[in-house]
């Protein structure tokens, strides 16, 4: 997977486990991590006492030993509960099984100081065994009956903020709504006055246009009253002669076809000065429309605003510089696997939903996954999903076998 499809991923499955503490993440961050083979194994390179190069894992089940290319799938494992004493001296590692029937088998490894680092490991791991099993003091019971109190004022606390954080939510949604309506209803009186603007823009201009033509009109109807004076007049001197009564005839003529132009033209320009008002007469119901759309815009941003939401093991161990050793008494190996195999299932059930979107998410990156990449490991870990193996099923399969003949089983490797 790139790393874009990863931030992807990773950016959903934080928004859906959101509200989390770092604690609880924490913990189902291991359960999940405590499930792989690897998880918990310190390795180390030994010898057997035929020279065979072998890894040593010790974790807290106990101890395993694989092959160098596998470091997945023990050979053998010795848990605990089966080991009485280890010591090393020098280069040499020695551990006595609790079966004293069964022969000492020991191992070499490169260094002094690795012998140390594995017999510390092991010290760790045995205590830390041993405290699982042990009765709770009663110190230990207070600390955590007030561990399961603070747990709980913690999760009412989250609960309490959870709660808070969704009506300042819900209070925020409602605000930003408001918000909107008003920017809309805004906008709409900002286009109600525009459309005013222009209506009385139109109003203005309609009234210029009626008054130039009832002046026009005007000037007409005075070109024709001196035409018809004119016509008097001509008609009065035309019985001064032949010549000029036939001039005046003619000049008579002409005048009374420019009378009648311009009579026409008066009468045309009454009737566009009548439509101008008519036209005048619309524009102001026009311009009362809108006077009339914006106070109702006005009032209705009034009134319709709502209001806002409110608120079994040995006793001791026992080392020395020369010869570090310690000791272990035999508990139940069977009840360790039982336990975890318990907690696994009612982490399964509590989890199913986590799982499954695991599951697609492993689904996913196999059909990403590029086959000339592949390590060794990622190899053995494919045949063993296929085989139907994991870490605890193996380590149970294997402790079914004796301590003596997994012993012999290691010296022959």
């Amino acid at each position: 997977m790139t790393a874009e499809m990863w931030e992807e991923r990773i950016t959903a499955c934080y928004a859906e486990h959101r509200g989390r503490t770092r604690d609880e993440a924490e913990m189902e961050y291991l359960k999940i991590a405590q499930d792989l083979d690897m998880y918990g194994v310190n390795y180390f390179l030994i010898r057997n006492k035929k020279g065979t190069d072998l890894l040593l894992g010790v974790d807290a089940l106990g101890l395993h030993i694989y092959e160098p290319d596998n470091r997945l799938t023990p050979k053998c494992s010795f848990p605990w509960n089966e080991i009485r004493n280890i010591s090393y001296s020098d280069k040499e590692f020695t551990i006595k099984p609790l079966d004293k029937k069964t022969n000492v088998f020991k191992f070499n490894s490169s260094r002094l100081r690795v012998n140390k680092l594995i017999l510390q490991l092991c010290i760790g791991n045995h205590d830390l065994f041993m405290r699982r099993r042990r009765v709770d003091s009663l110190e230990v019971q207070q600390m955590k009956a007030q561990a399961r109190e603070e747990r709980a004022r913690k999760q009412v606390e989250r609960q309490r903020l959870q709660r808070e954080k969704q009506l300042r939510e819900e209070a925020e949604r409602a605000r930003d709504e408001l918000e909107r309506r008003l920017i809309q209803l805004q906008d709409e009186a900002h286009m109600a006055n525009e459309a005013l603007l222009r209506s009385e823009q139109t109003a203005d201009l309609l009234a210029e246009k009626a008054q130039i033509a009832e002046e026009e009109a005007k000037l007409l109807a005075q070109k024709a009253a001196e035409a018809e004076t004119e016509m008097q007049r001509i008609k009065v001197t035309a019985i001064r002669g032949q010549e000029e009564r036939r001039l005046m005839e003619q000049k008579m003529l002409e005048a009374e076809m420019l009378a009648l132009k311009m009579a026409e033209e008066s009468e045309r320009r009454a009737k566009e000065a009548e439509q101008l008002k008519q036209d005048l007469q619309e524009a102001k119901e026009s311009e009362r429309r809108a006077k009339n759309k914006l106070l109702e815009i006005t009032s209705r941003a009034v009134y319709t605003s709502p209001g806002l939401p409110s608120d079994s093991m040995p006793p001791d161990l026992s080392f020395s510089r020369e010869n570090l050793s310690f000791d272990f008494k035999d508990t139940d190996m069977k009840r360790l696997s039982m336990e975890i195999e318990k907690e696994k299932v009612e982490y399964m059930e509590k989890s199913k939903h986590l799982q499954e979107q695991l599951n697609e998410l492993k689904t996913e990156i196999e059909s990403l996954k590029l086959k000339e990449r592949e390590t060794p490991l990622d190899i053995i870990h494919n045949q063993n999903t296929e085989q139907g193996t994991s870490k605890h099923s193996n380590f149970k399969k294997l402790t079914l076998q004796s301590t003596k003949s997994r012993v012999a089983f290691f010296e022959e490797l």
